[in-house]
């Protein structure tokens, strides 16, 4: 029988080092939400889930640095997350503050709508208002790690292009994001300390080559 080699037990090794050290990471980055919502009730502490969210983008941002740095040859996964987080936190809290604050007032006026006659007209508008946030949302994030010298309002402007373009990738990123939300809700420990650096890898991947249409400044 033939052996395996020691690239095999090498390469593995260091997945399950990135997986393990990015899920830290990001539990340490996100405790506050994390902590909300598995020990309240999100129908009732809303306000303070959408408020915590607001605070993730950093740390998102640092994994999808994390996986930039490890794709070009950089094994050093938590120097390369605090790296990232320290480059890009000013920009990621940004995005994430405003994705939470027209998340939420967008699902909350749909809750309210959707009773009503002009529910109709709106809560469409608004449920694709919400998806549009989002996936602009995770497409600048990882152009934030790309491309750092370029103007944030420029990055969001041709992720937004760019993730409405390649939407069957934006798809599947909502796909692999909603297999990790019920992960979450069903196994939190799994989802926090297994699942969560496999679901950001898929999103920013599939960012990274979704940016691969813009022009070079944000490709990069």
């Amino acid at each position: 029988m033939k052996r395996i080699s020691h690239g095999v037990y090498a390469t593995a090794f260091n997945v399950t080092y990135l997986a393990l050290a990015v899920n830290l990471m990001l539990a340490i980055m996100s405790l506050p939400f994390l902590v909300l919502l598995v020990t309240t009730d999100p129908s009732l502490s809303w306000p303070l889930l959408a408020a915590s969210a607001a605070l993730t983008g950093p740390g998102i941002a640092g994994a999808f640095a994390t996986f930039r740095a490890n794709a070009e040859g950089d094994t050093d996964v938590i120097r390369a997350f605090i790296s990232g987080v320290r480059r890009t936190w000013k920009r990621a809290l940004v995005i994430s503050a405003v994705t939470s604050a027209v998340v939420t007032v967008a699902l909350v006026d749909v809750f309210v709508l959707v009773p009503t006659g002009i529910g109709v007209l709106l809560v469409p508008l608004l449920v694709v208002v919400t998806i549009l946030t989002l996936a602009t949302a995770a497409v600048t994030l990882v152009a934030i790690t790309q491309a750092e010298d370029t103007r944030l309002l420029t990055l969001a402007r041709a992720s937004l292009f760019l993730a409405v373009r390649r939407w069957p990738l934006t798809f599947a990123s909502f796909a692999i994001v909603g297999v990790q939300a019920a992960v979450l809700t069903a196994a939190p420990a799994i989802a926090i300390g297994i699942t969560t650096a496999a679901c950001l890898y898929v999103v920013w991947a599939g960012g990274r080559y979704t940016l691969q249409q813009a022009p070079a400044r944000v490709a990069a």
